[in-house]
């Protein structure tokens, strides 16, 4: 294994080395003075806002009609979860009245 160190750009130093049957080669820059950390990516869609997030199981007797509800809306017809928001909030301005 033969190692060569160089400088790269005056802020690095550059390892490369050679490994016997040639077909393997680790380059490796280690920076003095600048420490790179990268993010962990996130699993899933980005979020989109700060409320609660509730998870609720619905069962198909239930669903059927949520998705008739939908089906009778105008376009652009909501998802599910906007339809149960829509539903909750006229469920709750009924009670109120």
């Amino acid at each position: 294994m033969n190692s060569t160190p160089g400088a790269v750009g005056g802020q690095g130093r550059l390892e490369v080395r050679t490994f016997r049957s040639a077909r393997y080669c680790a380059i490796t820059v280690r920076m003095w003075m600048q420490e790179t950390l990268l993010a962990k990516k996130r699993r899933g869609p980005a979020p989109t806002g700060k409320g609660t997030q509730i998870v609720v199981r619905m069962h198909a007797d239930q669903l059927s009609p949520l998705d008739a509800w939908i089906e009778a809306q105008p376009e652009p017809q909501p998802s599910r979860p906007e339809a149960i928001r829509r539903l909750v909030e006229e469920a709750l301005k009924a009670k109120q009245s």
